[in-house]
């Protein structure tokens, strides 16, 4: 079946299909994917769109144009009550089934001639806003999500320097990995950084602040993939060098820890790439547990939080932190 760059139907095939519901879907998910694509959404957005919607096709065991709205409040009924996913993510998987079952259900791209040619029925929109979470908030972290303390944050970076130094000492594989985690901390705290944020950092990311020349090369960090709105790049921004450790760290990585490598990712992987999330937040929860500190309320975009709660505790304008922080409009 040919489908345009847009995500539309061009012309039924006249060939008898072997297995015409399972082709018919996958034709639909070429269709979604091109319309995502001219929307300028991001592949890896589009890919977990068409796994989420596969997710719930394998679930209720019915293709898209028998879905109901019984189907919809079975699934999320079993991830709510079974599966106990968080309202966000409930939300989120439902706001991307719900703009798929729009794109098939809607005339304009022929799904329903499709289907009724090949099944006598089509697809109709089964997720409606007295069957879905609304998203009434803004803000739909866990309670128990906070900041570290100055105290925590000092113990946190104290005992990963321990760690380095006794995996050294002991003569053990792993040194530089453990050093590289410890930095990478340490930076998160010192910029306010996402994740994301964080790994795609380069060598030639930092550069000199002609205001505050105290912290060399490093007195600007220069964040190129900001978070980004849905079907915009990533958006850069530059952040202020402010603690005055924060150089000496960088430093200090660059000429005895990173070395001379091929790349210019700042902290690479063992195997050159780029850092998985998954890699610093399992350091970072074992460092939590060792040190007694609760691993519920703590993770890795703490750090990012606690960069903008101790800016405002040290008196910092809050216009200022907001901007460097990342969340100007």
């Amino acid at each position: 079946m040919a489908v345009d760059g847009s995500g539309r139907v061009l012309q039924l095939s006249a060939v008898s299909l072997l297995h015409p519901e399972e082709q018919t879907l996958e034709d639909m998910f070429t269709g979604w994917r091109n319309q995502q694509l001219s929307r300028n959404l991001q592949f890896d957005t589009i890919d977990k769109g068409i796994g989420c919607v596969r997710r719930f096709v394998d679930h209720v065991n019915e293709f898209p144009w028998n879905w109901s709205p019984e189907h919809v409040e079975e699934y999320f009924g079993d991830l709510r009550s079974i599966h106990q996913l968080k309202h966000s993510t409930i939300r989120g998987y439902q706001s991307t089934l719900r703009r798929f079952s729009s794109y098939v259900s809607n005339p304009d791209y022929g799904w329903d001639r499709v289907c009724e040619q090949r099944f006598g029925t089509h697809p109709s929109q089964v997720f409606f806003d007295w069957n879905t979470a609304s998203h009434a908030q803004e803000y739909e972290g866990r309670p128990a999500k906070r900041p570290f303390t100055k105290v925590e944050l000092q113990m946190l970076f104290d005992h990963a320097d321990d760690q380095v130094e006794l995996i050294a000492a002991s003569g053990k594989k792993g040194w530089k990995a453990a050093y590289r985690d410890a930095v990478m901390l340490k930076v998160t705290y010192s910029y306010g950084l996402r994740f994301n944020e964080l790994r795609h950092l380069q060598t030639i990311d930092f550069a000199t602040n002609p205001q505050a020349r105290r912290f060399g090369k490093s007195g600007v960090c220069k964040v190129r993939f900001g978070k980004s709105r849905k079907g915009s790049p990533h958006k850069p921004r530059s952040v202020l060098t402010v603690f005055d450790w924060t150089a000496g760290v960088i430093e200090d990585w660059l000429a005895n820890g990173r070395g001379t490598l091929d790349t210019l990712d700042l902290f690479p992987s063992e195997r050159g790439g780029l850092i998985c999330e998954s890699t610093l937040l399992r350091r970072l929860r074992r460092y939590l547990a060792e040190l007694g500190l609760p691993m519920d309320g703590l993770d890795l975009h703490s750090l990012r939080r606690s960069y903008a709660t101790h800016l405002l505790e040290d008196g910092w304008d809050p216009r200022f932190v907001q901007f460097i922080w990342g969340r100007n409009r």
